[in-house]
């Protein structure tokens, strides 16, 4: 098992944070296009620059994953349980991290897939192609699971 990533994240100190914004999804594949809709409303309101496409696509695609790997086959949120993945927006001055949050403990894997023309497969590759860096690491306590992220450095405003 690969050991967790945290390299590339350069300390990110809470009391800095110019914006944030969290959204509970449910476990359910609506739930991507729930999540860029929260994130192309969030980011409206934030000066992101050019990277507005690349937050958006690395959302959706780290949103798919955990619908798709993290959760049992018949996972359900029922209205005494905490939703089973959650999207974190967070905003300093220069740079934006997408955080992502799921139930499971297995490590995110990127398939080695020659077939380009295959509809699935890619999603880490089109984080690590359109992020800054990305990782991952498990939760302790009460939380459990992990939290897969993605860094994108912002230009600096005028």
């Amino acid at each position: 098992m690969l050991e967790p990533l945290r390299q590339g994240l350069p300390p990110l100190d809470p009391a800095a944070v110019s914006d944030a914004a969290s959204c509970a999804l449910p476990a359910r594949y609506e739930a991507v296009r729930e999540a860029r809709q929260f994130t192309r409303r969030t980011l409206d309101q934030w000066d992101v620059g050019d990277r507005f496409d690349d937050i958006c696509l690395v959302v959706s695609e780290l949103v798919t994953n955990a619908l798709r790997h993290a959760l049992p086959g018949d996972a359900g949120v029922t209205a005494d349980q905490s939703p089973a993945v959650r999207l974190h927006l967070m905003r300093w001055t220069e740079r934006l991290v997408c955080a992502v949050r799921d139930p499971s403990h297995e490590t995110p894997v990127a398939r080695d897939s020659e077939d380009y023309s295959a509809e699935s497969g890619r999603g880490l590759f089109l984080v690590d192609s359109f992020s800054d860096s990305w990782g991952w690491h498990p939760l302790a306590g009460t939380l459990g699971g992990k939290v897969v992220w993605a860094l994108f450095r912002l230009p600096m405003a005028d």
